[in-house]
Parts: C-alpha cells; structure tokens; sequence
C-alpha cells in the first residue's frame, strides 16, 4: 500500500454544502498526488444554484482563515480550481499546484466584488 502524503485537516471546515452532494473537503490524501490547482472558468450566474455553491465556499473559507494564507490541505481541489486565479491566490510565485502545503489567500477585494453575499455573518443556505 503507498503512503499517502501529509496532509492538513482544517478541523472544524465544514464538509460540504449542506442539503448537497457538493464537498468542501477532502477525507484523505491521493495515493496519486495532489489533485493540480488551476484556474478554471467558471459559468454560474449570481443566484445560480452552482453560484450559491461557490459562495458558501468562499464564505466557508473566509470566516475560517479571513484574510490571512491558508495551507491547501484538505480542502477540495475543484472548489479552489473555481475561485483559483481571481477570488482566491497563490501566496508566492513559488507556488506549487500539487502540493498539498501550498499557501492560498483570499483576494478580498475581488471576492467581495464577486460574492458580497460571502461575507455575511450567517450563510443561508
């Protein structure tokens, strides 16, 4: 069986959308590697359905880590891989996008511009 590799647990990150199938976070590292983080357009409208999702995302990330860089660990590659490149970025050009202890930051000015509703208090979903 292969190691996996270590990987950060953001304990208290909540595990998915709630009343979705949508995940946060990932249970355990891949055997294989990390999933690549990149930059992947995204097509949902405000008050969509995949848009509401992103931005309990966002807003999940934000009230957990607020303006401060965040290890990737084991949050969910697809999640990031929407808001990648605009609302959420690489703390340094050394960034690496298969590793696990990459250090992310919330671009706040965009992600307010993106998702006001983010930054609420209280979520509702």
């Amino acid at each position: 069986m292969a190691k996996l590799a270590d990987m950060t647990k953001h304990r208290g990150f909540p595990y998915a959308m709630p009343g979705t199938g949508i995940q946060f976070v990932i249970r355990r590292a891949n055997p294989k590697g990390a999933t690549p983080i990149k930059a992947l357009p995204r097509h949902a409208r405000p008050g969509s359905g995949a848009h509401r999702i992103d931005a309990a995302f966002l807003h999940a990330l934000w009230h957990h880590f607020g303006a401060e860089p965040f290890e990737r660990g084991n949050l969910d590659a697809a999640r990031l891989n929407l808001l990648f490149g605009r609302e959420v970025l690489p703390v340094d050009k050394d960034f690496d996008p298969v590793s696990y202890e990459a250090l992310l930051v919330i671009n706040e000015k965009v992600a307010r511009q993106s998702f006001p509703e983010s930054f609420v208090d209280v979520f509702e979903v």
